[in-house]
């Protein structure tokens, strides 16, 4: 193993800061196994690529033979994190909470090697602070430096509440790094916030230093930020199919992002991409089987692909179209589309049928008020991807 190109690649790669100085953290890992960490909060059942990178680096660590964990916030959830919000988030319930993690390893499992990953819950200890212990951890911030985080500024000058509860997430997701007592704490940059708390308590309350990693984020498939509420994801669960049809519908100007962030595919190879004068179309479908094969394999993957080309450059449809049974003679057009589940409401059919996003039979609907002739076998599309026949 080439340990001085792996070290370099693990400060570099999927990293977008190492505070308080990359250089010193270099040489810390150079003396010494450090204990490193990635917490992320359960406020869905499921994960997105976005969550990857994170999840991508801490298993860099655990490869490079640091002491590795992954901690869900059972306990930090319930608060709910502020972080990139305009508002509150809505209180989750323990039950929910329950919930959401039930598949989670199993997501996570499909980047981390878990017998090199530890995973630990923060509500083992958050859940078991008494008033005292509170008041002691708070006593070692200042309340002025919680308030003045950029978006709670942006709240009060627009009018909004800062809920108290929300200014105490920081003071709970630092005391992560005060109970596992780590060298270093790994995040999205939305997270810089929280995770520099984290180094403050750490060095008060453990009088040692804590180094903070935050990862880059990523686009969605419509060219904002991916994220769970803009619901723009690319999920780790989605099928092949769709991970492939999402990922040749995102903007170009992502490509690379994700050939970096989201693949091994090495960096003097994506470098040479860069400068390649192939179609962009060309590259992206690279990357789309790069991505699907690190999570189906590469034979699931050539099929996709393949199946992708008849479809979308061929003309031809899929082979393994839904079925769904559709009891009624006949149906309005919007109601049609809700009841095979190819969109999620009235508004979303009705403005997908005046973009020409809708075809019965391969024939352009216009008509939203349009009462369709149910017939066994009529294939409904909605968009480039989605298909069902009705039987």
């Amino acid at each position: 193993m080439d340990t001085k190109r792996n070290l370099e690649e693990l400060l570099n790669r999927r990293v977008d800061q190492i505070l308080p100085s990359k250089n010193d953290f270099a040489k810390l890992i150079k003396t010494k196994k450090i204990r490193v960490y990635l917490g992320i909060d359960p406020t869905n059942t499921k994960l997105h690529l976005g969550h990857t990178i994170a999840l991508k680096k801490l298993q860099e660590f655990a490869d490079f033979g640091q002491e590795a964990i992954l901690v869900i916030g059972t306990g930090t959830v319930l608060t709910g994190d502020p972080s990139q919000r305009a508002k509150a988030r809505k209180k989750i319930s323990r039950q929910e909470v329950a919930e959401n993690i039930k598949t989670w390893k199993r997501q996570a499992g499909k980047i981390l090697d878990f017998s090199k990953v530890k995973v630990r819950y923060n509500g083992e200890w958050l859940l078991k602070l008494k008033l005292e212990d509170i008041i002691n951890i708070a006593s070692n911030l200042s309340a002025i430096k919680l308030f003045q985080r950029d978006m709670f500024q942006r709240r009060i000058k627009q009018g909004e509440t800062v809920w108290t509860h929300e200014a105490l997430y920081p003071l709970l997701q630092g005391y992560d790094s005060v109970a596992l007592d780590v060298d270093l704490e790994i995040g999205g940059t939305d997270q810089i916030f929280n995770m520099l708390i984290g180094r403050d308590l750490q060095k008060k309350m453990n009088n040692r230093e804590k180094f903070v990693l935050t990862t880059p984020m990523i686009l969605g498939i419509d060219g904002k930020q991916m994220s769970k509420t803009s619901q723009n994801c690319i999920w780790i669960e989605d099928s092949a199919k769709d991970m492939y049809g999402k990922i040749m519908s995102m903007p170009d100007n992502a490509i690379f992002n994700y050939f970096e962030l989201l693949t091994e595919v090495p960096l003097s190879e994506i470098e040479k991409l860069k400068k390649d004068k192939t179609n962009p179309r060309d590259i992206k479908a690279r990357l789309a089987k790069e991505i699907v094969t690190f999570y189906y394999g590469a034979k699931k993957a050539t099929d996709t692909e393949e199946e992708f080309k008849k479809v979308f450059e061929q003309g031809s449809l899929p082979e393994d179209i839904a079925e769904i049974k559709v009891k009624e003679t006949e149906l309005p057009i919007l109601d049609l589309l809700i009841k095979i589940k190819l969109v999620s409401s009235k508004s979303k059919a009705k403005q997908l049928v005046l973009q020409g996003g809708v075809k019965i039979e391969d024939e352009v609907q216009k008509d939203w008020q349009k009462i369709i002739k149910i017939k066994k076998g009529t294939i409904v599309q909605v968009g480039k991807r989605n298909f069902a026949k009705l039987c």
